[in-house]
């Protein structure tokens, strides 16, 4: 790739893109939102708050505190931030993005619009779908942090611009490939923080394996109803990008969306759940903005229903996943 990159953003994800990015040599630009944040990172020659263990040449990162300086300077933007603060980032903005190349790698849905990052980029500040990409896949920042064998997949429009950052990613511990399918990949990033979270609040019910495996199966179902409803194009959900995604949010500890529904299932109430934990479950956030997006599509989506039902309607968890179980097979 040519031209100067920057990552937007200061979470874990964040900080295992930048890793990937500077290992390839060269050097990044880095918005971090918090100046406070941007003087330890460099005394400590790590992010103070995500992936400690990370330890970066932070001779090679230029920190900025405001967006404007990132955006100015570079050519690939690639926005990893929580998809609720998306909005209060992009509105400090006084450049154009039309002519960047933007790759979201936020796996959330922008509230309020209830609009995937691509389609929030595209109608709200006039970017082509070409210069629009998705990062998606199974890939959990701490296990990129170990140099554990991660497959991501770059879903965009423009074949060759996915080609390029693909390879650009792309390690001896970082398999990649390419998609067109830039709104299946997204909604699937969307959705299966929804399942995870169901997946959780059953095993904080203690419900077993074989239920989780059950209720993960009619999860691929689900999702793949709704994605021939919103895009009807040929895929296999079989794919990593979509049913790897889904297992790994669904089961894995370092799944916060798991960790945020095991909570609810063991009876913390949301406010508390939010409270306790220290990284954003972007499900909860997802789950309305899905149930409102369905009221239109009408597709059958049971388990989204009882999440929302137990986030939302205050509805106990052991009576809608008992309710819910009933409608699987």
């Amino acid at each position: 790739m040519t031209g100067n990159i920057a990552v937007l953003g200061g979470g874990s994800w964040a900080t295992a893109i930048a890793k990937m990015l500077l290992e390839k040599g060269g050097e990044i630009w880095w918005y971090l939102r918090r100046e406070d944040r941007i003087e330890d990172f460099k005394r400590l020659g790590h992010n103070p708050a995500y992936l400690t263990s990370v330890n970066f040449d932070v001779k090679r990162i230029h920190f900025c505190s405001d967006i404007n300086d990132a955006v100015a300077v570079c050519d690939t933007l690639i926005f990893v931030t929580p998809s609720p603060y998306l909005k209060g980032h992009l509105k400090k903005l006084r450049i154009r993005l039309r002519d960047k190349f933007i790759i979201t790698a936020i796996k959330g849905i922008v509230p309020d619009e209830n609009l995937i990052c691509s389609d929030y980029f595209n109608q709200m500040y006039n970017v082509p779908e070409e210069n629009l990409a998705v990062l998606g896949g199974p890939s959990h920042a701490e296990e990129v942090a170990l140099n554990r064998l991660t497959y991501l997949t770059v879903g965009c429009s423009d074949n060759a611009k996915a080609r390029d950052f693909a390879d650009f990613l792309a390690s001896d511990y970082v398999k990649t490939t390419t998609s067109d399918d830039v709104i299946g990949i997204e909604y699937a990033s969307v959705l299966k923080n929804v399942y995870a979270i169901a997946a959780g609040i059953c095993h904080g019910l203690k419900y077993g394996d074989n239920f989780q495996a059950v209720l993960i199966s009619n999860a691929a179902q689900e999702l793949e109803r709704f994605l021939n409803a919103v895009a009807p194009i040929k895929r296999s959900i079989i794919d990593s990008v979509y049913i790897g995604d889904l297992l790994v949010t669904g089961y894995s500890n370092f799944s916060r969306n798991r960790v945020f529904g095991t909570m609810i299932g063991q009876g913390y109430s949301v406010k508390s759940a939010q409270l306790e934990m220290e990284m954003i479950a972007e499900g909860y956030f997802a789950t309305k903005c899905m149930k409102d997006i369905n009221r239109h599509l009408h597709v059958n989506m049971p388990i989204l229903d009882a999440v929302f039902n137990i986030l939302y309607e205050r509805i106990s968890p052991t009576i809608e996943i008992k309710l819910l179980s009933e409608t699987f097979r």
